[in-house]
């Protein structure tokens, strides 16, 4: 993984270049400059995991830095307070879209540059590793005529690619879609995109006022980050336009929550929101060399437990020249949530939120903590990669299940048991035999 460079000879613009393309090429969707008093370390970002690729040394540092300050449009000459900058071109026939972040440290600054994959936001839905169940669900959704679905999840889960997949596929002559974003990841003709910008007072609230002037069919909003964008977002979607967007939570109950927590009355949530999307990005195995193993004891609770299955055996990792680290690019994990009408009437009649859970999490809905582990069965991804992802405590229907729960717990506090007996034996074995080498070192032979 790591790279040299030949950095007293090589021009620091060829550096900066080299470093762009080698890293887009690579898969990586960030690459962090990390200040340290001996060098400057470089890392890039590759399936979630963060690698180091070079280190720079000192006397060239502040050149490479202002380099990259220079080509993103910031301020070469402040470094007090943070800035942001982009960067889009074509090197070596390589296509980059960069957004580039300059904070300052205590030791310097730290620059971290986003890289902006259009490969699969280009994808169709069908594309994006969701079940059949989930993927009819969101047809039906992308469908209506009218209402909100959100898409929900952490920083870099893949919102955006979704997103831009169920626009691609609503893409028609006869729609006129509209968008407001920050920034426009993506340019996609035959849609009217609209970049906000904060410096004019240009923001989410008073686009979207003038997008509804707009006579749209489709709006998509880029992500609901106040009171004010969730409530015109809300009334847009009654109003007769069918509105996307995006908020940063992990499970569909937390969104219901998280909007009503912004000031959205219940009653127009239980009118305006048609569907949420909820997802995770796991590490996907290497097809190359995953191998078959048998399940523990402990995984078997799981499977048994989640799924209802009683899964035997199961893929893992290995680790190969394409790979490395047995993974190779990130699969990702759905929760799909179409609101019925018993879910609108319990948010028209604010029933208390262990009953909601209960109507959410219903036989139709798949969690993520589902979702993943069927995933595991089928040999795209890791049993400790989902649960590194997923904390059982999270998944709610699991929660619900009282018997499925203590099972899980019950199980995982004997293998945790068993686990520490068998390390307190190999301890007390090793103690054992440094005795008999300090016994044996003190004897004339």
């Amino acid at each position: 993984m790591m790279r040299t460079f030949d950095f007293q000879t090589m021009p620091i613009v060829d550096i900066v270049n080299e470093i762009f393309v080698d890293s887009s090429r690579r898969g990586a969707s960030d690459i962090h400059f990390d200040p340290y008093e001996e060098y400057l370390l470089v890392r890039i970002r590759i399936d979630g995991e963060l690698y180091d690729y070079t280190h720079v040394p000192n006397n060239i540092r502040d050149y490479l830095m202002t380099r990259i300050k220079t080509v993103s449009k910031m301020n070469i000459t402040e470094s007090r307070l943070p800035q942001d900058g982009a960067i889009k071109t074509t090197i070596d026939g390589v296509d980059l879209d960069l957004r580039v972040s300059c904070l300052p440290l205590t030791n310097g600054e730290k620059i971290v540059v986003r890289i902006l994959d259009y490969t699969m936001s280009m994808a169709g839905l069908e594309e994006l590793g969701f079940s059949e169940k989930n993927y009819k669900k969101i047809i039906d959704m992308v469908n209506l005529p009218n209402g909100i679905i959100l898409v929900t999840g952490a920083t870099g889960s893949g919102k955006s690619t979704t997103v831009y997949s169920m626009l691609q596929y609503l893409n028609k002559i006869s729609t006129n879609i509209i968008t407001v974003e920050d920034p426009v990841e993506m340019d996609i003709t035959g849609i009217n995109q609209v970049q906000t910008n904060s410096k004019i007072g240009l923001d989410f609230a008073i686009a979207l006022r003038s997008i509804l002037r707009q006579d749209p069919n489709i709006i998509m909003i880029g992500e609901i980050r106040d009171t004010e964008t969730a409530k015109i977002a809300v009334r847009a979607s009654i109003t007769g336009h069918l509105v996307l967007s995006t908020v940063h939570t992990n499970s569909s109950l937390t969104t219901i929550e998280r909007l009503i927590d912004m000031g959205v009355q219940r009653y127009l949530l239980a009118s305006a929101l048609e569907g949420v999307i909820s997802q995770k990005l796991a590490r996907k195995l290497c097809t190359k060399c995953r191998e078959l193993r048998p399940t523990t004891e402990y995984e078997r609770t799981i499977f048994k437990a989640v799924l209802g299955q009683d899964v035997t055996q199961i893929y893992d990792t290995v680790g190969c020249e394409k790979c490395n680290n047995g993974y190779k690019g990130r699969v990702p994990i759905h929760e799909v949530l179409r609101i019925n009408q018993q879910i609108r009437d319990a948010l028209a009649n604010e029933v208390p939120k262990e009953k909601l859970r209960e109507l959410v999490y219903g036989p139709d809905v798949t969690t993520m903590l589902q979702d993943g582990l069927e995933k595991v069965v089928s040999g795209l991804t890791t049993f400790s990669e989902i649960l590194k992802i997923i904390e059982l405590d999270d998944d709610d229907k699991l929660n619900e299940n009282s018997a499925f729960k203590e099972a899980v717990y019950e199980t995982r506090e004997v293998m945790e048991k068993r686990s520490e007996q068998e390390n307190s034996q190999e301890q007390f074995v090793g103690e054992r035999e440094n005795s008999v080498f300090d016994r044996a070192d003190t004897m004339d032979i």
